[in-house]
C-alpha cells in the first residue's frame, strides 16, 4: 500500500500497485505538468480525506479528468481518458517512492490517437472512444 496527498495535506489518498512500471506523457498538461503516472483500479485506490478540496480540471474532449486541490493547485490523480474508470496516480505527489527503482516508459499525448492504438494493441484491448 502506497500513501501520498497535495502538497498542503488537504487531500490524503492511499493505492495498492504491484507493478514498479510507470509512465510519463507529454500532452499538453501532463508535460507542464511534470507527472508520473501509475496506473490503479478503483478498487485499489482510496481517498482518505479532502473530498471537499477536490476540484476536476477537463479540456479537449473532457474525458480525462485531472483532479487538484483547491487550496495549494497540486494535482495528485486523475482519470485518465485512456481508461476514465480507472486511476492514475502522479507518483511525485507518493511518499517513499524510489523512482529510480522504477521502470518508466513515455506514452505519446501529442500524437494520443496513435499512442492510444499502439498501448491498446499491446494491452490485447481496444482503446476508449471519448
Amino acid at each position: 500500500m502506497h500513501s501520498g496527498s497535495c502538497h498542503c495535506g488537504a487531500v490524503a489518498f492511499e493505492f495498492d500497485a504491484s507493478s514498479t512500471t510507470a509512465f510519463t506523457c507529454n500532452c499538453s498538461i501532463c508535460h507542464r505538468r511534470g507527472a508520473i503516472w501509475q496506473g490503479c483500479d478503483a478498487a485499489h485506490f482510496h481517498l482518505l480525506r479532502g473530498q471537499q478540496a477536490l476540484r476536476t480540471y477537463t479540456f479537449g474532449t473532457h474525458t480525462a479528468q485531472h483532479f487538484f486541490c483547491r487550496h495549494c493547485g497540486v494535482a495528485p490523480f486523475s482519470h485518465p481518458r485512456l481508461s476514465p474508470r480507472h486511476w492514475v496516480i502522479n507518483l511525485r505527489c507518493v511518499e517513499d517512492v524510489d523512482l529510480s527503482t522504477w521502470a518508466i516508459h513515455n506514452f505519446d499525448g501529442q500524437h494520443w490517437e496513435q499512442a492510444a492504438r499502439e498501448w491498446s494493441h499491446a494491452q490485447g484491448n481496444r482503446p476508449t472512444k471519448p
